[in-house]
């Protein structure tokens, strides 16, 4: 059997690395999509702490496998494999962090940026450089860099194709945070681990939330937070954490997980 593409460990902390191993450079074959997909999927039916979305050392991921491309049948295909595999990744119930070290281009970025968080090392370099090729992000690019930086700096990335540094990439809020090369690790760790010893099924229910209301007016989106207001009330973690405040103050709980 070929050496799977895409590897799950879990840490002591609760915390799940995913890392992208396909050579040289994780171009997102179909293959490796169908294995990201899986990945997510059995994440989101087995939900960590946080997770942490990793490829090498000097490359994220540098976008599509342009060898599968073809016409407007292989688009449509390759499109809709790509869609489900980062909307999968969008889903987990979890925090997702993108631990970016090098390239994440293309489906890269895009992978990216289907994640809640991106962490940045000093050589990260990210883009959307589909137009080069003559065609347009397919994987949700327009539509998630669009949100996050908004239109104009969207609409500029896109249509030059131009690679954004990971200080731009920080000032425009493409990147959360930008560390040393060598401490990058640590640093994705450290929040990750933060994020993982805290209420995490409220940290999942309050990023449906925020996820469903961009898309929603803001009266959908107030009535969709108050569902999952009601629906964290159920949780053991409420209960602790109530409790916890009321005999010592804000920041002591020590929540479950439940």
């Amino acid at each position: 059997m070929a050496d799977p593409l895409v590897e799950i460990d879990h840490t002591d902390d609760g915390v799940a690395v995913v890392t992208l191993k396909r050579p040289k450079v994780n171009a997102l074959s179909r293959e490796l999509a169908a294995q990201i997909e899986a990945a997510a999927l059995f994440l989101h039916d087995h939900p960590p702490g946080a997770v942490i979305i990793t490829g090498g050392d000097r490359v994220f991921a540098a976008g599509a496998d342009i060898s599968e491309f073809g016409g407007p049948e292989e688009a449509e295909v390759i499109g809709n494999e790509l869609n489900r595999a980062f909307d999968a990744i969008a889903a987990i119930p979890r925090a997702t962090i993108a631990e970016v070290s090098g390239y994440a281009l293309g489906g890269g970025c895009e992978l990216a940026l289907a994640c809640d968080f991106r962490i940045a090392s000093e050589k990260a370099v990210f883009g959307q450089p589909e137009i080069l090729l003559g065609i347009i992000p397919g994987a949700g690019g327009s539509q998630r860099l669009a949100r996050l930086v908004g239109p104009s700096r969207a609409k500029r990335i896109i249509f030059t194709g131009a690679q954004v540094t990971a200080i731009e990439a920080l000032e425009i809020g493409l990147a959360d945070s930008v560390v040393n090369h060598d401490e990058l690790r640590k640093n994705t760790m450290a929040m990750a681990v933060e994020l993982s010893s805290g209420a995490v099924v409220a940290q999942g229910l309050a990023k449906a939330a925020i996820d469903r209301g961009l898309d929603q007016s803001l009266a959908d989106g107030i009535a969709t937070e108050h569902e999952a207001f009601v629906e964290v009330f159920k949780t053991d973690d409420s209960q602790i954490g109530v409790k916890s405040f009321l005999e010592n103050g804000p920041g002591h709980a020590n929540f479950t997980g439940k």
